[in-house]
């Protein structure tokens, strides 16, 4: 392979050496290389020997002795390392410091090799040689730690010992004790890489090479190995000072993270299983907050290993088990104890001098349990233990009973360190308190009182004295514990509550509630001899701290409890301590633990004790009232002081020590004493307290009984009583602030009753009851009740019990007078009284209480004066004198609604209270008239202007008519909710009684249904406005009136009632009787009972005018026979007229049968007709021609509008009937009058005058549509000259009057929101105006209007009518916008042809493309309505819907915008080609259709399904498929008629203006335009594009040598061209998204093309139909004009290759003077300002 002799490479001059690339290493990265497989893992180290020729200058430093050993360091044989070893340190010790330093770089690796050689020999060599190296370089080691300190620490916890403390050794060496921390702290990273590496990631196989080393080589070492990097884990947190020991543990957690780690607890060798739990002891001690973190697994590793009894590994496992702190995440029952009970028995398995001496240090940690989370937390835990602590510790005392020297230490270190620190843990731990330590140290305390023979039963002699000094040393303990935290001005509270708790609990044990013991496996344990009667248990562990009764109390020796002399010195010195600091130093602590001792200790003793102490302090004998009773003088001279102190505010423990004085008084004592406080001036809290103590318990009551009865307190009180009232009245805000304890005392004297008897006296509670009822008797105004709600929320409190607990209250003289003021505080809206929610609902109660009581007496009757009476009398008041609103009415229905319930709760069903109370209730009949009178007369125009109904107004004026509904509700709507909610409440009542029966239980019903179904009508026809009439009719809902209560009433008296009503009065009766008819069918389904109402028809007659009213509702319900014999009557009174005064009545009533479908003889029509033209000539005045409207009465003007009505008919039934002079007569009238209402625009305030102008228009519509939509066969019949005179003559006399109409209406009126604003008359002109002709639009005679620079090109005419019209299209009455609207539309397609050719007067060079503006009036308004819609829009995002209220200002604007851009497309659609191009353009430079399509996706609704539609189907019909209908008088489905307009806005928009939509679209963000396209492929799209194919197939244009076909089922278009011998075809592709996506065009057959022709024609067709605002036919068309162009000669554009231009529509015209081509001027302005030349695009010279 390597001959010398063999070719070389080419340039390989020299042959390969090892040396010379070593050397050119050396040179370039001056780097020496070490040898191969060994890693230089530090960039400054070098490898232990140098090893190349080329390094001789680096490694002059190095002896070659040395040089010789560390290379026989790395020999295989042990022998010779181990001799190499020595010599190494001999060497070190002999040599100079600076040939040793010499060493230093290559050390490093080979220390870290040998330190952890298989041979312990060579292991131990090492360490000691690094000592002899280390004693001769001292700080020259310091560059070389990090390198040297991982295995360094790793061998100093070396498993053979030998070689462990030789490392050790050679650590002391370099560094003293006080060093060793830092040079730790410098490499503590480092070192912590090396153990964790081989923690975690090493193996036995990677420790050693496999192919040298055995498997139990490897394996020896790789447990040693592991074994050495716990403990060195250990060694390194305990050599570390805190504040690196923080700093690692952030390292560490990734090391205890790791489930690896965790099984080394589980490891085979028991070396590494003890290391583990060693490091798991100095985690616990050094990084305490690792080892919570980690606490789920540190527990269960080490509290389940407690049976590994290895000797290596037992000892750190239980040191461990003693530093876990946590036991939360182990099963101490099943999976701790288990083990440790079976290690027990078998004596520690040989271990047991390791074990057991951690047993009582692990039963000391039971007992630190007691302060762990869970335990604390937990009761049943925390008891469980507590009672295994106890009766361990009893167990442990009774079998150390002896008198010997190491028992007696036993039992007083079980005493001094294990029981009273438990009670002192306790004190000032709730849980521990509250649980069963305390009980069962109690009866430990007894069963060793039993046995030191203290209970008189006898003991074996040499054992009671040792239990009595065992419990003499137990209460000088506990004495001394007691005193240590009583005995301190900052006693914790919490602690001395403790300590009585402890103390209550010995005193009476038998107090102690207990649970009942759950059943589990009993567990007996023998403490000694069974005692008898006693316990060693206890059977629950639940101890509450115990009430104290005096039937418990008085028992001075509880059974149970501790008889030693001891108990009670303890209680004693307590006592006396307490009273010392609270002499001395005032402590409230010491007052509460003073007053908690007494509460159990209150004997003799105890007192005397304090009395003695406090008297030996004073130094004199007092003179008391007793001084036998030391009880009784400590209360006088101590406890009464400390009551009378000021500011003093927890007074409860100085109350319960009164009491615990009383227990040891007499009654005589306790009632002097009691009376001697009360008359001390004391805070009125303090005797609530006493009062309230007192009524604790029967014993105490009975005790204080003279007291609570006695004159003393009841003088007192009511005094209190007294001050109170006259606080509350004067200043009400102190008497809430301050007296909140004198409400509640008086409030408790009152209501407490103990065997239903009162506590106080019964003479002075009627005194204070007296007082208050006076007291709320002067209360004259009660709006301000509110500012004394203390003193009405205490009255509400006296009168509630007043009325529930003494019988016959109601009897007293002011006690109905009482009861009304409440209902009425109750009965009026809060505003108005300004009670809060919470006395309001306290008043309701104390009124329900007091109704209850007075309908209980079976002799009560309503009579003047009474309650009932009284209340009726006031509520009719409120309902017809006091304005009120919703609130208020609300308030009181409810109020009377409760009333009535309470009634009925109460008394029997055939009660005549409810009767009597709903009389009284209902206003009288003028009453009722009065108020009826006084609703606005509003109501009369909706049915007015809609003729349902014929009325007159009496006092007919702009200001009635301008008059607004108030915030107050008128009386009439409020008397009929609330007589018929009462109603309505009463008709529950379960009876069974007959129809004749009713008025017996509520009488005249009827009316009150009449009246409710009057006011649901004026509510109707005022159709819910204003609001408040709204809420109104909401109220009505809530309560369930709104259909009236004719259920209640039997449907003949009704109707009865509304007829005599109709016909008395008319007016609104009338048509609520006609709604009564119709709601119930009553037509159908009891004719016979209506018909009874008039009897025959001519009952009728004489026809005033409110039988004139019922008669129109009455028609469409009669039979033939009726009707015919009222147009006899009505027509005889007509031919009659001379005769007869009431002539329009009977041409009303004739009206109103022939609208009734009545049949009429062609005679009877002749002669009323010519009756009526005989009046033309007689009685000219009649018809109002040329009259001033304002002077005409309604009466003239109603005679005048039902002649217009009669002719109205004529034209729809009988206009064959007329001759030539009849028709002259109606023509010429209907113009007259039209004349007469165009003179009398200012009067349109007067309703009269709106129906008049109404009524000519409804008859103008009439002619219309006869001349227009009549057969031939019926104008054949006509008068010869008719039809043209029409045409000619009376169409142009009509128009030219009615055409200025709305102009001089919205002049006159111009606020359409003023209530007298005509909108009924736009209504109908509009209406009119519809029919208008196109002709007489553009030739109309309205006078001149025309802007300052407005750039037009319209004739006058036309000009000013868009000027005068256009405007309109804002204004706010959406009849008038719609008549604008469709008089614009008719002209728009005849204003394209005035714009000609369009704009040619600037050059085409001029600029990019021509414009041309739309016509400027439109675009004027589209602007403004652009502004508006951007700011009402502005909150809307694309792709929401924005609703809008119908009819609002908004709506208008919003209609507006739309009807202009509708006109303005319609425009657009109407223009040729060539000005469509120029228009679109200006619409491009304005963005205006950018805004508009915007605008639209906020309009249209997410689902346009047209309404009344199911679920989305395939045949769902959309506002896209069905066609809007924009009508005039359009009422219903108001609410869709912009979203339907908007989405024919868009529809109109995509199909005219397809390209333009297309580059908008392009535009947008991804967000919109997704949203707009997701929205047109599912709504637009598939009708857009059937529609195009359609009209491809229906399309009428034929094109010379060119067919078009289309495949609607593949939306394809094909068209074909053939000139001579060419023939082309082309496929046009619809997309599925069209038209925002690009129309496809796709090559069919083609012959006699050139291939690049083919393709610039194809390109040519794409391009139209992309770029251009047209139909699919329409581009079609353009693209064969260009190939005709092209056929003819004209060359193509060279930039756009076209002969017509893609928009423009313009030829090639610009000519190159050098090349002469010609290109479009478009064409070459986009190349000239793109490129920034003006060159030739083709032959590159100067254009000129």
């Amino acid at each position: 392979m390597g001959g010398k002799n063999k070719q070389r490479t080419k340039g390989n001059v020299r042959p390969s050496s090892s040396g010379r690339a070593a050397e050119v290493l050396t040179r370039e990265g001056g780097v020496i290389p070490g040898f191969v497989g060994f890693d230089t893992t530090v960039t400054s180290e070098l490898s232990y020997v140098p090893a190349v020729h080329g390094a001789e200058e680096i490694d002059n430093l190095v002896d070659a002795d040395f040089r010789l050993v560390l290379r026989k360091l790395s020999k295989r044989d042990v022998v010779t390392r181990l001799k190499a070893v020595q010599d190494f340190g001999s060497m070190c010790q002999e040599r100079d410091a600076e040939e040793v330093k010499g060493v230093l770089p290559y050390w490093p690796r080979i220390y870290c090799k040998i330190s952890v050689d298989h041979d312990r020999r060579i292991r131990e060599a090492t360490q000691q040689a690094f000592e002899q190296l280390v004693l001769k370089v001292r700080r020259s080691l310091a560059p070389f730690l990090k390198s040297l300190m991982g295995h360094w620490i790793l061998s100093q916890c070396d498993t053979y010992t030998p070689a462990a403390s030789a490392a050790c050794q050679a650590f002391q060496a370099a560094f003293s004790p006080t060093k060793q921390p830092e040079a730790l702290s410098f490499c503590k990273d480092e070192i912590l890489n090396v153990l964790q590496d081989i923690l975690l990631k090493e193996t036995a196989d990677t420790l050693s090479d496999p192919q040298s080393v055995t498997e139990e080589e490897r394996e020896a070492k790789y447990v040693r190995m592991l074994t050495s990097s716990l403990l060195g884990v250990k060694r390194l947190l305990s050599l570390l000072l805190q504040d690196d020991r923080t700093a690692l543990e952030k390292r560490l957690a990734h090391l205890v993270n790791s489930a690896k780690f965790w099984k080394y607890s589980k490891h085979k060798t028991p070396q590494v299983r003890g290391a583990f739990f060693e490091m798991v002891c100095a985690l616990c001690e050094f990084t305490p907050g690792l080892v919570q973190a980690e606490a789920a697994r540190i527990c269960p590793a080490v509290l389940l290993s407690i049976d590994d009894t290895d000797p290596v590994v037992l000892p750190p496992v239980w040191e461990a088990v003693l530093r876990v702190d946590c036991w939360t995440h182990v099963n101490a029952k099943k999976g701790f104890l288990p083990k440790l009970w079976a290690l027990l028995k078998e004596g520690g398995k040989g271990m047991a001098k390791a074990l057991h001496p951690n047993l009582m240090p692990l039963l000391n940690f039971f007992l630190c349990i007691l302060s762990s989370e869970r335990a604390v937390t937990s009761f049943s835990e925390s008891a469980v233990i507590v009672t295994a602590v106890i009766e361990c510790l009893r167990y442990c005392i009774l079998h150390n009973t002896e008198k010997e020297g190491d028992q007696k230490k036993i039992r007083t270190m079980l005493i001094s360190q294990q029981l009273l620190p438990l009670l002192e843990k306790a004190l000032g731990s709730p849980s521990l308190q509250n649980g069963p330590l305390f009980l069962l140290v109690t009866e430990m305390l007894v069963s060793w009182e039993k046995r030191a023979g203290l209970h008189g039963e006898g003991e074996a002699i040499d054992s009671k004295d040792v239990f009595q000094g065992l419990l003499a040393d137990f209460w000088e303990g506990l004495g001394l514990l007691f005193v240590r935290y009583a005995d301190n001005e900052e006693a914790d509270p919490q602690a001395l509550e403790g300590i009585a708790t402890l103390l209550q609990v010995m005193r009476y044990p038998e107090k102690v509630k207990r649970k009942p013991a759950q059943k589990k496996k009993s567990v007996k344990i023998c403490f000694s001899k069974q005692e008898d009667n006693e316990k060693t248990g206890v059977e629950g562990d639940d101890v509450e701290k115990p009430v104290q009764t005096v039937t418990e109390l008085v028992k001075e020796k509880a059974f149970g409890s501790p008889q030693t002399q001891h108990f009670e010195d303890v209680v004693c010195q307590l006592a006396q301590l307490c009273l010392v600091h609270v002499n001395e130093r005032n402590s409230k602590r010491h007052h509460v633990f003073l007053s908690l001792l007494l509460r159990s200790f209150h004997t003799p003793r105890v007192f005397r004790v304090i009395e003695l102490d406090d008297k030996i302090k004073d130094g004199e004998q007092r003179d008391d009232i007793d001084t036998k009773n030391p009880a009784m003088q400590f209360l006088l001279e101590q406890v009464v002081v400390w009551l009378a102190e000021k500011d003093r505010s927890d007074t409860e423990h100085l109350v319960e020590m009164v009491f615990s004085s009383l227990y040891c008084c007499s009654w005589q004592e306790t009632t002097r004493i009691l009376n001697h406080i009360t008359t001390m001036d004391l805070q009125w809290g303090i005797i609530l307290q006493i009062i309230q103590r007192a009524c604790a318990d029967p014993e105490t009551l009975k005790s204080c009984r003279d007291w609570l009865k006695g004159s003393v307190l009841g003088e007192q009180l009511l005094g209190l009583t007294e001050e109170l009232c006259k606080v509350g009245r004067s200043s009400p805000n102190s008497a809430s602030s301050t007296s909140n304890h004198s409400w509640t005392l008086i409030s408790l004297v009152l209501s407490q009753h103990h065997n239903n008897e009162p506590v106080i006296g019964e003479v002075y509670m009627e005194k204070i009851l007296e007082k208050l009822h006076a007291t709320l008797s002067e209360t004259k105004s009660l709006s301000d009740a509110g500012n004394m709600e203390p003193l009405i929320s205490f009255i509400c409190d006296v009168t509630s019990t007043f009325f529930s607990s003494v019988e016959d209250c109601l009897l007293l003289l002011s006690a109905e007078e009482l009861l009304l003021t409440v209902f009425q505080l109750t009965a009026q809206d809060q505003t108005h009284t300004h009670l809060s929610d919470s006395l309001l609902d306290k008043l309701k109660k104390v009124c329900v209480a007091g109704v209850q009581s007075l309908v209980q007496h079976s002799e009560y009757e309503v009579k003047e004066g009474g309650f009932l009476h009284s209340a009726a009398l006031w509520v009719t008041n409120q309902l017809l004198t006091v304005s009120m609103d919703i609130k208020s009415l609300q308030v009181l229905g409810m109020a009377v609604q409760s009333l009535v319930e309470t009634i009925i709760s109460g008394c029997d069903q055939d009660s005549v209270l409810l009767v009597q109370f709903f009389i009284q209730l209902m206003p009288s009949q003028t009453e009722w008239t009065r108020i009826r009178q006084a609703l606005p007369p509003q109501w009369i125009k909706t049915p007015l202007l809609s003729s349902r109904h014929r009325g007159v107004c009496e006092k007919s004026s702009m200001d009635v008519w301008k008059f607004r509904v108030s915030t107050r509700l008128p009386a009439h709507l409020c008397a009929s909710a609330l007589l018929a909610r009462v109603a309505q409440s009463v008709a529950f009542i379960p009876y069974e009684q007959k129809e004749a029966e009713y008025p017996s239980h509520l009488p005249n019903l009827k009316y009150t249904v009449s009246e409710l179904l009057y006011a649901l009508q004026w509510c109707k026809e005022v159709e819910y406005s204003p609001t408040i009439v709204s809420a109104y009719h909401s109220l009505l809902t809530e309560w369930g009136l709104s259909e009236g209560l004719h259920s209640q009433v039997t449907m003949k008296r009704l109707l009865e009632t509304l007829y005599s009503r109709s016909v008395e009065d008319g007016g609104l009766w009338s048509l609520t009787l006609e709604n009564y008819i119709h709601t119930n069918n009553l037509a159908a389904t009891r004719s016979a009972t209506v018909r009874k109402l008039y009897g025959s028809a001519d009952s009728l007659f004489p026809v005033s005018q409110s039988k004139l009213s019922t008669l129109q509702v009455l028609c469409p319900t009669m039979n033939k026979e009726d009707r015919d014999t009222l147009v006899a009557l009505a027509t005889a009174g007509i031919i009659n007229w001379q005769e007869n005064d009431d002539v329009y009545g009977c041409l009303a009533v004739l009206l109103c049968c022939l609208k009734a479908n009545t049949q009429v003889e062609d005679e009877v029509v002749q002669a009323v007709l010519a009756t009526v033209m005989e009046w033309r000539n007689s009685k000219e005045d009649w018809f109002l021609f040329g009259s001033d409207l304002s002077k005409a009465s309604a009466e003239q003007l109603n005679l005048a509008m039902e002649l217009m009505r009669f002719l109205s008919w004529l034209v729809t039934n009988s206009p064959t009937v007329l001759a030539g002079s009849q028709w002259d007569f109606l023509l010429c009238s209907m113009l007259a009058w039209l004349e007469t209402a165009c003179e009398n625009v200012s009067s349109l305030w007067n309703l009269w005058v709106q129906l008049f102008v109404c009524e000519n228009a409804a008859l103008i519509v009439e002619l219309n549509q006869f001349f227009t939509s009549s057969s031939p066969d019926v104008l054949e019949e006509l008068p010869s000259e008719l039809t043209a005179e029409w045409t000619d003559f009376f169409v142009e006399g009509i128009y030219n009057l009615l055409l200025p109409l709305p102009i001089k209406i919205t002049d006159a009126f111009t606020e359409p929101d003023d209530p007298v604003f005509p909108l009924a008359v736009l209504q109908s002109v509009g209406l009119a105006l519809t029919y208008v002709p196109v002709q007489q639009l553009k030739q109309n005679s309205l006078p001149p209007r025309f802007i300052v620079d407005q750039n037009t090109n319209l004739p006058e005419p036309l000009q000013t009518f868009l000027n005068t019209f256009c405007p309109l299209l804002l204004f706010k009455a959406r009849p008038l916008q719609i008549t604008v609207y469709h008089l614009l539309e008719k002209v728009m397609p005849q204003l394209p042809e005035c714009d000609g050719e369009g704009d040619n007067n600037k050059s085409d060079d001029d600029r990019d493309e021509p414009s041309l503006s739309p016509p400027a009036s439109l675009m004027t308004i589209l602007s403004t309505c652009e502004e508006l819609c951007d700011s009402i829009l502005a909150g809307v995002q694309v792709g929401e819907f924005a609703v809008v209220q119908p009819l609002s200002v908004e709506y208008s604007c919003i209609l507006g915008y739309l009807l202009a851009w509708k006109l303005l497309l319609t425009f657009f659609k109407s223009s040729p080609s060539c000005l469509r191009a120029h228009y679109a353009q200006y619409l491009k430079r304005s963005c205006s259709l950018n805004k508009l399509l915007l605008h639209l996706f906020k309009l249209m609704p997410e689902n346009p399904i047209y309404p009344g539609q199911g679920a989305e189907t395939k045949e769902t019909k959309t506002f896209f498929t069905e066609s809007l209908s924009l009508a005039v008088d359009k009422s219903e489905r108001v609410e869709w008629e912009l979203p339907h307009l908007a989405c024919s806005v868009y529809y109109s928009t995509v199909q005219d203006l397809p390209a333009m939509v297309r580059l908008w679209w392009n535009s947008q963000e991804k967000r919109v335009s997704a949203a707009v396209e997701k929205f047109t492929i599912k709504y637009v799209s598939p009708v857009l594009s059937a529609q195009e194919i359609s009209s491809v197939h229906s399309s009428t244009q034929m094109f010379d040598s060119m067919t078009v076909k289309a495949r609607s089922a593949a939306r394809e278009v094909i068209a074909t061209y053939s000139v001579d011998d060419i023939f082309i075809e082309l496929v046009i592709q619809l997309p599925q998204n069209y038209p925002l996506g690009s129309i496809t065009v796709e090559s069919g057959r083609r012959v006699g093309v050139a291939v690049q022709q083919w393709r610039n024609w194809m390109l040519q067709l794409s391009t139209y139909l992309t770029h251009q605002n047209g139909s699919i036919m329409e581009g079609l068309a353009l693209w064969k004009n260009n190939v005709d162009k092209r056929f003819e000669g004209i060359e193509d554009c060279m930039i756009c290759f076209s002969v017509i231009h893609g928009s423009n529509y313009s030829l090639p015209k610009k000519g190159c003077r050098t090349c002469k081509k010609k290109f479009h001027s478009a064409c070459l302005y986009k190349w000239f300002t793109s490129s920034n030349k003006s060159t030739c695009p083709l032959c590159r010279e100067t254009f000129f």
